[in-house]
């Protein structure tokens, strides 16, 4: 009985890395990987806390250290409302994974640093931020993206929610 299972289970893996993400996998391998993307877009941001929302745009820069483990983005983001104006910048470290050769899906974190220019909060927070980043290319080098993210001040305790949405421009 154990090694009917043993098969079976042997057999569904067999069928999965055959007909599955990893042959996704292995039949983009062939168009070489984006070195550089650029990321351009609306941003939008939301305090869990209570308080208005905030509105602008983002540009980023993403490069790949490590191929298939590691991508890193720089990115900066211009958001404002009334009486309110704050320049961010950012870097999270992203897993990527290659869902199909025209989609990607990356997990990342990293440290920001927000500098509010004007109203009564005025000064540098920094926090933590957690993304998750959906790539779809439905050409070879251009294509769009969502990233919504959720940022935590540890000094202050104060949360945010974020979307961008977007262009993306791939260099090899």
């Amino acid at each position: 009985m154990l090694r009917r299972r043993l098969s079976a289970s042997a057999a569904a893996a067999g069928i999965c890395l055959a007909f599955g993400p990893g042959n996704a996998l292995a039949q983009h391998d062939r168009d070489p990987e984006h070195k550089l993307v650029l990321e351009i877009g609306p941003a939008g941001e939301w305090p869990l806390g209570g308080g208005p929302s905030n509105f602008g745009g983002m540009f980023a820069v993403e490069v790949t250290p490590i191929e298939n483990w590691l991508e890193l983005e720089f990115g900066v983001t211009a958001l404002g409302r009334a009486g309110k104006s704050e320049l961010s910048a950012d870097l999270l470290f992203k897993k990527p994974f290659r869902i199909s050769p025209t989609f990607e899906f990356m997990i990342g974190a990293g440290p920001s640093l927000t500098q509010t220019l004007n109203g009564p909060e005025k000064g540098i927070q920094v926090s933590a931020e957690f993304a998750l980043d959906f790539m779809f290319w439905p050409t070879k080098d251009v294509g769009w993206f969502v990233e919504p993210t959720w940022s935590i001040a540890p000094r202050t305790g104060e949360q945010s929610i974020g979307v961008s949405v977007g262009i993306l421009i791939g260099f090899h």
